[in-house]
């Protein structure tokens, strides 16, 4: 990053690990270097009164990097999923990708866990994390071999890199391309059955016991997978959960006009497991919410549902959505940007994600009461194929900084 002056942001309401705190932070040589209360005489200044100053965002498991998509979201780092093409499961492609989004946006790539990602032989991991990768990763497809699952988070064990899996049994899941149930039969969809998820995390949390790894789940979605999660936690297994905005925010109802927005993987769920999820946000069972950002066209949305392909573009909407939980009074402030930033870096084992000195100055100045209407048409993303294209909403990013150089949002 190109140095730049002293840079104090002022009348702060700062977002730290501790709590809320009023004062000032201070950015200098690309580093958080005082904050609270104290002499912010010389350099720039900039007064902050009526919004927030907290950690720039870090998103775990996007498929694409838009970086006008994530610095309008506030997302100053992202782990990139390994199902790109080529897939990153060569040292040569996850060192290009980890410099790819330098010097105003870093990306983190996640390595291929089995070559092609084809779940029958195991990448080279090792040297995939000397060329940069922060975690081992599934891809979109679950692993149906529990021998080679094994194998791999003993190899990550070894590693002490976090392997992130995907959690649907394949073999339940097949083509399904919905939850099965009342809305699926109506409307003529495959569907599969919402077991497959704990199915599927119950055999990896099994694996993962015996192999002494840690484990990410990216995506829990139903009560049953949940509390498998709580249950693991609670015997002081090493294992971690995440979740979209669109699995908190959204049930199968969203697809009563076969709309392909909300065509995702996995497909959404009931209105008990939809709020199973918010449960599972507020008592902490769910440590992380990332985005999903997976772009997609028209060439791959505008089809019947069963043909269109998942995903959603996610990158624009991650803060505004979390932010309705704090408006509803579900989690508090503290909280959300420990979802979004906090353990995100601390999953990643990356110096970022809080308010403390020393750290890089990866920060974000957000007005929590800003309202916009989210629009699919005037998104930054490559597409905008998000499932909350007209949806009123609050909370907005006004200024970003990386390594304490302003960002053009």
């Amino acid at each position: 990053m190109k140095k730049t002056a002293p840079v104090t942001i002022c009348n702060a309401t700062l977002v730290t690990p501790d709590g809320l705190l009023e004062g000032a932070l201070r950015m200098e040589g690309g580093r958080i270097t005082a904050l609270g209360d104290f002499n912010a005489d010389g350099g720039n200044s900039i007064d902050a009164r009526g919004k927030l100053v907290a950690p720039g965002l870090v998103d775990v498991g996007v498929f694409a990097i838009d970086k006008p998509a994530f610095h309008f979201g506030g997302i100053t780092r992202a782990a990139l999923m390994p199902d790109q093409s080529p897939p990153l499961d060569l040292p040569s492609r996850v060192s290009y990708i980890s410099k790819s989004g330098k010097p105003d946006f870093w990306v983190h790539p996640l390595a291929a866990a089995t070559r092609g990602l084809e779940g029958r032989e195991i990448a080279e991991i090792a040297l995939m994390r000397e060329a940069g990768a922060r975690g081992v990763a599934t891809g979109r497809q679950w692993i149906g071999d529990s021998g080679v699952m094994l194998r791999l988070l003993q190899y990550a064990a070894m590693l002490d890199m976090p392997v992130i899996a995907h959690a649907e049994d394949a073999a339940l899941v097949g083509e399904a391309v919905a939850t099965a149930g009342e809305y699926a039969t109506r409307r003529g969809l495959p569907s599969a059955p919402v077991e497959a998820e704990a199915i599927a995390i119950a055999r990896d949390l099994a694996l993962a016991d015996m192999a002494g790894a840690r484990l990410h789940f990216r995506q829990v979605t139903t009560r049953a997978g949940l509390d498998l999660v709580r249950r693991a936690k609670a015997s002081g297994q090493r294992v971690t959960a995440g979740v979209t905005p669109a699995h908190f925010m959204l049930s199968d109802l969203a697809t009563a006009e076969f709309r392909t927005f909300a065509r995702l993987s996995p497909p959404l769920r009931s209105e008990d497991d939809r709020h199973a999820v918010r449960e599972a946000i507020a008592d902490g069972t769910i440590d992380l919410v990332s985005s999903g950002h997976d772009p997609r066209g028209p060439e791959d949305k505008r089809l019947p549902f069963s043909d269109a392909e998942p995903g959603m573009a996610g990158a624009e909407t991650l803060l505004a959505m979390v932010l309705s939980l704090v408006r509803d009074e579900m989690i508090e402030i503290t909280r959300a940007f420990e979802l979004v930033s906090t353990n995100p870096a601390r999953l990643l084992g990356v110096e970022a994600g809080s308010l403390a000195e020393g750290h890089e100055a990866d920060v974000v100045l957000v007005d929590p009461e800003k309202p916009w209407v989210i629009q699919s048409s005037k998104m930054a993303a490559t597409a905008g194929n998000t499932p909350f294209d007209g949806q009123p909403t609050q909370g907005r990013v006004t200024a970003l900084w990386k390594g304490g150089v302003a960002v053009e949002i």
